[in-house]
């Protein structure tokens, strides 16, 4: 087998360049209107990729497309609920239209609900399963011809909550389990076509939402079980995104990275 040469880089700035920079690329992003999907969003528009912002909130993508343009970045606005399959498939036809290719897809959209598995009611077991699992299979299916045209990756937002578990959260764990088999399963299937699909799992992130619970006496319970002493800021997922969205990680595929603090390790 013939080996080919490692890449030489003349500067620091090179090697980061080539290994972490996005120009020219076009990603697409959902649940993008607010949190760590409008963050990391940005983090890509940064990083030089022209990002389609999704989500069903047009009027907060706007918002966030606002926050991009005026950092310098490049952005759009479509709106699309990840649970139904002919609206997907209208953003990504649309996306066809206008690029021909997807490089980076990031599947971000999720929701939760917090009951024991014995008193969940149907519809609230449905709805996390429906957006967190299912729709980021409606949305990867949808993005495959366009990433083969681009030879792109899939970037699945999972959870801790995928790799362990605590009470209240049979729902979301659920989801966020399927979502990792999900990752390694269209790995391996997508692989022919040079298509990565990989996954970052955080732990408790601090958002607009959190904030207040994490100011509760049960809040300060949870930040003192992680072992950094400290939730997550969205800053901290940058690294992980990065590596994986972009050449750095053109040999990695079927992983899982937990950004956690440590978390996952205090969980037994």
């Amino acid at each position: 087998m013939t080996q080919t040469a490692p890449a030489q880089h003349s500067s620091a700035d090179a090697l980061l360049h080539d290994n972490f920079a996005l120009g020219g690329k076009v990603a697409l992003v959902t649940g993008a209107s607010a949190g760590i999907g409008a963050h990391l969003a940005e983090t890509l528009a940064l990083a030089g990729a022209e990002v389609v912002l999704t989500a069903r909130r047009r009027d907060k993508l706007e918002g966030v497309r606002a926050a991009i343009e005026a950092r310098g970045g490049t952005a759009h606005v479509a709106e699309m609920d990840v649970t139904d399959s002919a609206a997907v498939a209208a953003v990504f036809d649309a996306l066809g239209e206008r690029h021909g290719r997807l490089d980076i897809l990031l599947n971000n959209s999720g929701v939760a609900v917090t009951a024991r598995a014995a008193a969940m009611a149907e519809a609230d077991w449905d709805r996390v399963l429906d957006t967190n699992l299912k729709g980021a299979f409606l949305v990867s299916r949808a993005a495959v011809p366009l990433l083969r045209a681009g030879q792109g990756t899939i970037v699945n937002i999972a959870s801790i909550l995928g790799l362990g578990v605590l009470k209240g959260v049979a729902a979301y764990a659920a989801s966020k389990a399927g979502l990792i088999q999900l990752t390694k399963a269209m790995a391996l299937e997508l692989a022919r076509d040079d298509i990565r699909v990989n996954a970052i799992a955080p732990g408790y992130i601090a958002t607009d939402i959190n904030g207040a619970f994490f100011a509760t006496e049960a809040g300060k319970r949870v930040i003192a079980a992680i072992p950094l002493r400290r939730l997550g800021e969205t800053r901290d997922l940058e690294g992980a995104l990065l590596l994986l969205a972009g050449p750095a990680g053109r040999f990695m595929t079927g992983t899982t990275l937990v950004v956690d603090g440590g978390h996952r390790l205090a969980m037994g």
